[in-house]
């Protein structure tokens, strides 16, 4: 971008260090994190993990299609689907959950996941941010600010004096109902703990690597003379701070060879591209809708899984994975709920996901790695007059993996409908501060916010019994 006086100070610190980031000024300037930085140990039982990667199946799976099947319930509760056995003797799961029976003994469930929040709003921000949303649950049909931080920016905030080159990941776009769901950045934390947005490009199966790469004449010596540049030009981008921070940041990314080659999932061997899931090209351009995300994005979701095991190796802690629901594919399933998991839903993601765990643990990254795989809530114990269930927050399954998981562990339990946790209920809450005190992180720590006041960084207790810990 040549100089130029009429180039205003805003736009020019914009571009120089949002423009790689995605972030404006406004978020650099007025970002605040506040808090102390606290740690504890793991406690008994394996080492703190190095990353985790977040499969969010937003509109809400079937607890009973997948995870915690009823064989003995009445024909209107169990459903079409049979259970299977896994590699862990007694533990049994859906029959179209094949791929994933065969890599139990590295995964765990929790079976008493619970909450309150029905809508898929509602419940989205307080499973991504471990806290309900305040005020009545309700979905939002206006934007409405983010308040508490998501799990990877609350990690990003917590490790921020890492020097990590791209702290916290997300893949393949932000999702939405309405509007943009507020549970997927820093929050409170400030907008320098959002996540990097991996964009895709579904033409090609793969994505936007261009988003990393300098301009053709644009080298690393020729983007640090820039920089040098735009810090005698402007004062601001050496004595502030936090502008210094993220200027900081834009640099060492596009600077980053390791991020650039793995967000070229090109370069992964085709063998394991099908591994995970990989349709034939050309495809036929799918409906559009759901934000302007046409049909081309379902057909990533093997992938979404493989670049984010890319991100992991190249050095990102924490990756946000968003399996959208998708026109003829929704995971909200108030019809059809047996067809639609059975034809289109529970296939990509049987694949994907036991590909995901089978690659990490041949890698040597599953103990390292911890795999969280959840929906906002779970579906009504009872079927509907459409062959559907519908929205159903009080009991539901969340399936965990590696991380130092004890292999075939299952916490808690339903009753025998499913509808209600008969066992050691946890909450969004509990998950959020397992997620935390497997970084090593503690749970009770304050962080604040923006107004100063201070909040625990989880506002649940970890589920040590899963570690073999506590």
């Amino acid at each position: 971008m040549p100089l130029s006086a009429a180039i205003s100070r805003r736009h020019w610190l914009s571009s120089a260090a949002g423009g790689a980031l995605g972030l404006s000024l406004g978020s650099l300037l007025q970002a605040r994190a506040a808090g102390s930085e606290s740690a504890s140990d793991a406690s008994a039982g394996a080492p703190p993990i190095r990353a985790c990667i977040l499969v969010f199946y937003y509109g809400g799976p079937s607890h009973l299609e997948t995870f915690d099947p009823k064989p003995d319930a009445p024909a209107d509760v169990r459903g079409e689907f049979k259970p299977i056995s896994t590699s862990v003797p007694g533990l049994a799961i859906s029959e179209h959950l094949p791929k994933l029976s065969r890599w139990m003994h590295k995964a765990a469930i929790i079976r008493s996941m619970s909450h309150q929040a029905r809508l898929h709003d509602s419940a989205s921000i307080h499973v991504l941010t471990g806290r309900p949303l305040e005020g009545p649950d309700r979905e939002l049909f206006s934007p409405l600010p983010q308040f508490y931080p998501s799990f990877g920016g609350a990690v990003a905030y917590m490790q921020r004096h890492a020097g990590r080159v791209l702290p916290f990941a997300a893949l393949p776009y932000e999702f939405h109902n309405v509007v943009t769901t507020p549970a997927q950045g820093g929050g409170f934390l400030g907008a320098e703990f959002d996540p990097l947005r991996i964009e895709a490009d579904p033409a090609n199966l793969a994505y936007q690597v261009k988003m990393f790469q300098p301009a053709d004449d644009l080298g690393i010596g020729r983007m640090a003379e820039r920089r040098g540049l735009l810090e005698t030009l402007d004062p601001a981008a050496t004595t502030d701070r936090r502008l210094r921070e993220q200027l900081d940041r834009a640099f060492r990314l596009l600077s980053s060879q390791a991020i650039r080659e793995a967000v070229d999932i090109t370069r992964e061997p085709l063998a394991t591209r099908e591994q995970y899931g990989l349709p034939k090209l050309p495809l036929a351009p799918g409906p559009t809708g759901n934000g302007g995300h046409n049909g081309f994005a379902r057909e990533l979701r093997g992938q979404n899984l493989l670049l984010a095991r890319r991100l992991v190796e190249a050095g990102v802690p924490f990756v946000n994975v968003y399996d959208f629901r998708q026109q003829g594919q929704n995971w909200d399933s108030h019809a059809d709920n047996f067809g639609q998991h059975k034809e289109f839903l529970l296939p990509p993601a049987d694949q994907a996901l036991a590909a995901l765990i089978e690659d990490l643990d041949q890698r040597g990254l599953l103990d390292t790695t911890l795999v969280v795989a959840l929906g906002e809530f779970g579906r009504t114990p009872k079927i509907n007059a459409q062959g559907g269930r519908d929205h159903w927050p009080d009991c539901y399954s969340v399936l965990l993996a590696g991380g130092g998981v004890t292999g075939g562990a299952v916490y808690g339990a339903s009753d025998r409908i499913g509808a209600y946790p008969a066992v050691d209920p946890a909450t969004p809450g509990d998950l959020a501060a397992t997620i935390y005190w497997r970084f090593g992180l503690d749970p009770a720590a304050e962080i604040h916010d923006q107004s100063g006041r201070p909040h625990r960084l989880a506002g649940g207790e970890p589920i040590k019994r899963l570690f073999g810990a506590g």
